[in-house]
């Protein structure tokens, strides 16, 4: 005769196991003194039995009147109770013939109750799981109940129901707790676990399925236009933090509840509900980050990586059980490679400005479209400088940089490593723009490119927070330099009223250091003059400008909007001539 294979729990029925197994047994004596009667079974023993039949017996899931499915625990509550606790007394019983009547038809009969009996578990168990769907989803199972916040070791009697009128989710958790706790102590726990394994990763994969996660290769991602993969990591990390927060934290608590008495069926439950899944989840940005890399999709990278950080604490909580460890390698591992290609885009851009190859000069020794770009992307780094700061954080110590001339950034001084990272970046940019200067023939208009194209720099770095990485006297240094660049242009080439100085602060400079050189000198020639030339007809002919006039004449150098207008108007050749013919 084969037996069912049970798990035992010591848990009293109505008395003491002292009392209770002592009245199980009777034992007389005999005329004979050596002689004792066999152990028999008592009459407790044999009334547990015919109530469990009587019980058990109605419930039959094969009995004719029970074809269609009734549920016990939504049909009776109180019997339903009473079921669960004639099983767990039936257990008992068992536990005991089996060691002291293994051949009793009692032992037969109780063995078949209790196959009976978990059969019908097993359909309610399957029942509440998937019609209760509602009470237990992810966003009432982690959002609410008191019953997966309560302190894990408080002990609590396993066959107790709860009191009535309490939510459907807790009573859903109740029950689910109840059966589960029923059949695993009466040695099904595979049925019990595999019921539960099925049913609720369906439900898990069906719920990724609604939050948009999809499987995504590499040569997929590198496919996708950056608009295109802007959605899909915006979708992502909104979802991310869906899945992670409600979905496997509602997961986890569920699965600890349902079987708290046994710490391996639960971590093997979680572990089947959801490490597919998870994985799947957190596999994405590692394929963004193996994907075809460009300096734009560093944003996208910082953002996985800042959203994964964001993460982590929590997903170490809840994937904490060692069967979930392949969840949160998955997850270590995104990060790691969106680190590396974080770096990797970094460095290939610097690569870029130091290849650019335009020899086009600017006209008028404006600001240079290289400029323009690469301070823009140095500034939404910057923007971006608390999550840039911890990809930095896995930067090998030995990257190949030369060290920093100490006139233009003191790496001695403590610094954040994206500030050396920025700076570096911004003094291969003045490299390569001090090159381009000498495209010009002219080493005027040379000065005054690089004048301008300082100045933008140093505009750029006041009006972002790239001045807070850098600090004010990496600014100073840059302002100095812009100044010297323009007087030396001042020296050279003031003359050329054709060319451009687009920053209206650095112009105003410009135009004031000229006029107080030359309107003084001006004013005395203009003077000393006058009194010869009184007597001349025609005098406005002659004396084109006065100080005044030359004032006002030179508060239009420098200006595009007025060189545009000047050089398409039809004015006379008189007004077209310079300052050598004002006189």
């Amino acid at each position: 005769m084969e037996f069912h294979q049970m798990e035992i729990h010591e848990i009293p029925i109505t008395t003491t196991p002292r009392k209770a197994m002592a009245s199980f047994v009777h034992s007389s004596k005999t005329n004979d003194a050596n002689q004792f009667s066999p152990p028999t079974i008592s009459t407790t023993m044999q009334d547990v039995i015919v109530d469990a039949d009587t019980i058990i017996s109605k419930w039959d899931p094969s009995r004719p009147s029970l074809e269609k499915f009734t549920s016990l625990f939504q049909e009776n509550r109180e019997e339903a109770e009473e079921f669960v606790k004639c099983v767990g007394d039936l257990r008992r019983v068992m536990h005991f013939l089996v060691s002291q009547h293994a051949g009793s038809s009692q032992l037969v009969l109780a063995n078949k109750l209790m196959k009976i009996a978990m059969v019908r578990l097993e359909k309610e168990l399957y029942h509440i799981l998937s019609t209760r769907r509602e009470c237990l989803n992810p966003e009432s199972v982690s959002g609410g109940s008191s019953l997966l916040l309560s302190n894990s070791d408080e002990e609590e009697d396993d066959d107790h129901v709860g009191e009535d009128g309490v939510s459907n989710v807790e009573r859903a958790l109740l029950d689910l707790k109840l059966i589960a706790g029923s059949m695993i102590s009466s040695g099904y726990s595979k049925e019990c676990s595999k019921i539960y394994r099925i049913t609720r990763k369906s439900i898990v994969d069906e719920e990724l399925y609604r939050l948009g996660i999809r499987g995504y290769t590499v040569s997929q991602i590198s496919r996708m236009d950056q608009d295109a993969l802007e959605h899909q990591v915006k979708k992502w990390v909104n979802t991310a933090k869906v899945a992670v927060r409600t979905l496997f934290r509602g997961e986890r608590l569920l699965c600890d509840h349902v079987f708290a008495v046994s710490e391996t069926i639960k971590q093997t439950c979680i572990a089947h509900t959801t490490t597919e899944g998870a994985i799947n989840l957190f596999r994405f940005p590692e394929t963004v980050a193996k994907s075809k890399r460009s300096p734009e999709k560093i944003f996208l990278v910082m953002n996985l990586f800042e959203t994964l950080s964001e993460l982590w604490p929590e997903i170490e909580s809840i994937f904490s059980y060692e069967p979930l460890s392949p969840i949160k390698l998955q997850a270590l591992s995104s990060m790691h490679k969106l680190s590396d290609a974080a770096q990797t885009i970094l460095s290939e851009f610097v690569s870029s400005i130091q290849k650019n190859s335009s020899k086009t000069p600017i006209p008028g020794g404006g600001i240079h479209p290289l400029n323009c770009s690469v301070m823009n992307y140095v500034s939404l780094l910057a923007d971006n400088s608390g999550t840039l700061s911890d990809i930095l954080a896995d930067e090998p110590e030995n990257v190949a940089r030369s060290p920093f001339p100490e006139s233009y950034f003191d790496s001695r001084n403590p610094t954040s490593s994206v500030a050396s990272q920025l700076a570096w970046i911004i003094l291969v940019l003045l490299c390569k723009l001090d090159s381009k200067a000498e495209i010009y023939r002219d080493i005027g208009l040379s000065y005054l490119f690089l004048a301008n194209n300082l100045q933008f720099v140093v505009e750029k770095v006041s009006t972002s927070a790239l001045k807070l990485l850098l600090g004010q006297d990496w600014l100073s240094k840059l302002q100095t330099k812009v100044k010297l660049y323009a007087a030396n242009y001042e020296s050279v080439a003031w003359a050329k009223s054709s060319w451009v100085v687009p920053d209206p602060k650095l112009r105003d400079e410009i135009k004031v250091s000229i006029a107080r050189k030359l309107v003084p000198a001006y004013r005395e020639f203009y003077d000393s003059n006058l009194a010869i030339l009184s007597g001349e007809k025609n005098l406005e002919i002659l004396v084109r400008f006065s100080p005044d006039n030359l004032g006002n004449y030179l508060s239009d150098l420098f200006d595009s909007a007025v060189v545009i207008s000047r050089d398409s108007s039809s004015s006379s050749s008189s007004s077209q001539s310079g300052l050598s013919r004002c006189l």
